[in-house]
């Protein structure tokens, strides 16, 4: 399992390089909310470690949502992260696959990673379960839930122990890997373990529990530690 940690800033960068995996968003934009290019080129810059990048939660545009994959390739982003803020299988498969096809034309090792959220029946959008198989069939390589909506509520009040179990055993069955997120906890770490995804991410938990706030180094060196 390894975990990755969400800075929204090159200083809050500086702080989570003990982590496997450094993810790039905007908090302020939403759940998965894009950063600007320039800031993933100089978090790339900044390490050899695999660096991520949200894109935003999408609503149904899937031109623009190629796009916008493209462009976080292109900044130096190994894996590319998009939120399905919508529902319908139909337009689901429409929008992972232009994400998808984006990326793997040009940068063909790079990771495309597709998330819908735990919280979807409060949102009515595309549920995680409907989602995976259809990721599978576009060629990605990660299926994820985060919550969508950020009140502080966490993934596990949406899905429980069991539900996230099948849900990664879905993920394993269609050769996809699994990410969980969604203002995770410290005691979660131990469930998550049982659980046994290939990333978990982070943002709240490593900023003393509000989203908002900074990264707090002595945190994410906590949770490498409980993680591995």
């Amino acid at each position: 399992m390894q975990l990755l940690v969400s800075p929204a800033t090159l200083e809050e960068a500086k702080k989570a390089l003990s982590a496997d995996i450094v993810d790039v968003k905007r908090p302020e934009e939403g759940s998965l909310g894009a950063s600007f290019p320039w800031i993933i080129r100089a978090i790339k810059d900044l390490t050899d470690k695999p660096v991520s990048a949200a894109i935003g939660d999408f609503d149904y545009k899937p031109g623009g949502a190629a796009l916008t994959a493209l462009g976080a390739a292109a900044a130096g982003a190994d894996y590319i992260k998009i939120g399905l803020m919508f529902d319908g299988a139909e337009e689901a498969q429409m929008v992972i696959n232009s994400v998808t096809r984006a990326v793997k034309d040009t940068y063909p090792v790079k990771k495309v990673v597709i998330a819908a959220y735990s919280d979807w029946e409060r949102l009515d959008t595309i549920s995680p379960f409907e989602m995976a198989p259809l990721a599978a069939k576009a060629g990605a390589d990660i299926s994820m839930v985060d919550t969508g909506i950020k009140d502080g509520k966490s993934t596990f009040e949406f899905m429980d122990e069991a539900l996230l179990t099948e849900f990664t055993a879905l993920n394993r069955s269609l050769g996809l890997s699994t990410a969980l997120a969604g203002s995770l906890k410290f005691p979660d770490i131990e469930i998550l373990k049982r659980i046994n995804p290939e990333i978990i991410g982070v943002r709240g938990m490593v900023c003393g529990g509000d989203r908002t706030a900074m990264v707090q180094e002595e945190l994410v060196l906590k949770a490498v530690s409980m993680v591995h």
